[in-house]
């Protein structure tokens, strides 16, 4: 097959190129940069169409990931970075599509769990979630990623492709030993010992192993009765505070710092990212891939976090 995938030199495209290669597929980056670990690089401006929408015609996938990345400060400048790389991308996207004489069969557009309601008391599926927003109990300034995740979305289902099947991808925590991704920050934390609790621990963590990601990309692709939002998220959330001590022992130390929400606010602020990637709950659940017959390599995190600290110590 012939893939392309705008945006992807980050960590998760990367997980996708070298995946994808190794399959035998051609792999096609949309990005900025010179070069990537894996695949072959064709520039674009992430907005506009260009010489580089030939290459949409006659692929067969596209998987767009192309997007600001959310670790920073919130302010009115970054979020309105974050809203526009990720409209703006869809929709060209979505322009190179319905301009292909032989259009791809499948569009994943990247997504994101945060769409769903900040919650401790049930999980969010794409049936019965709650979408996020209106929470009373949360900082106001949160409803800033639901908008920013309902206007990604409500670009996808605008795109004129009536060829091309579309699922948003409303993925959770990719967790990859890649260094610089989140198992990376999360591991430096807990080898210094400050794994601990965050904001008291109870704010659940949504996350996927790498190889699931995969898994669950590849069984998308080749399901075709599939189309809409798909929660790409383990069966097994976790509270913050298990979460992380599942982390410690998958490591090996006994002991992590906890910390509280004026101690995250100071670590932000010193760090240039925010404390809503903490500290809301992001109880999230594969409903529909597990109703289609998925079957997840990783359900515990537990069993997770051991793979991924042995693959970590590995490539070190």
């Amino acid at each position: 097959m012939k893939i392309i995938l705008p945006g992807g030199s980050g960590q998760v495209g990367q997980i996708l190129a070298r995946a994808f290669a190794a399959d035998g597929h051609e792999v096609i980056v949309l990005c900025r940069s010179a070069s990537v670990p894996a695949g072959r690089v064709v520039p674009w401006d992430g907005r506009t169409l260009g010489p580089w929408a030939s290459e949409l015609d006659g692929a067969d996938v596209v998987f767009n990931l192309a997007g600001r990345s959310v670790n920073c400060r919130y302010t009115d400048e970054n979020l309105l970075a974050m809203r526009s790389s990720r409209v703006d991308s869809t929709r060209a996207v979505g322009e190179a599509i319905a301009a292909a004489a032989r259009p791809p069969r499948v569009w994943l557009q990247m997504s994101t769990a945060t769409i769903y309601a900040h919650r401790h008391d049930a999980p969010n599926d794409e049936a019965t979630g709650l979408l996020g927003g209106d929470e009373p109990d949360v900082p106001s300034y949160w409803r800033n990623s639901v908008e920013i995740a309902r206007a990604w979305e409500q670009a996808l289902d605008e795109a004129r492709t009536p060829h091309t099947r579309k699922i948003a991808i409303r993925a959770s925590m990719v967790m990859s030993p890649d260094r610089g991704g989140i198992f990376d920050v999360l591991l430096g934390l807990t080898r210094r010992g400050l794994g601990g609790p965050a904001g008291g621990g109870q704010q659940f963590v949504s996350w996927i192993h790498d190889r699931d990601f995969m898994r669950a990309t590849r069984f998308l692709i080749e399901r075709d009765d599939i189309s809409g939002p798909v929660n790409l998220a383990s069966p097994g959330p976790l509270p913050y505070g298990d979460f992380m001590r599942a982390l410690r022992e998958a490591w090996g130390i006994g002991f992590g710092l906890p910390a509280t929400k004026w101690m995250l606010e100071v670590g932000a602020l010193v760090m240039r990212t925010d404390t809503e990637l903490v500290l809301k709950s992001r109880r999230v659940v594969p409903g529909r891939l597990r109703e289609a017959g998925f079957t997840f390599a990783f359900t515990e995190w537990s069993s997770a976090a051991r793979d991924l600290v042995a693959r970590w110590r590995a490539e070190s």
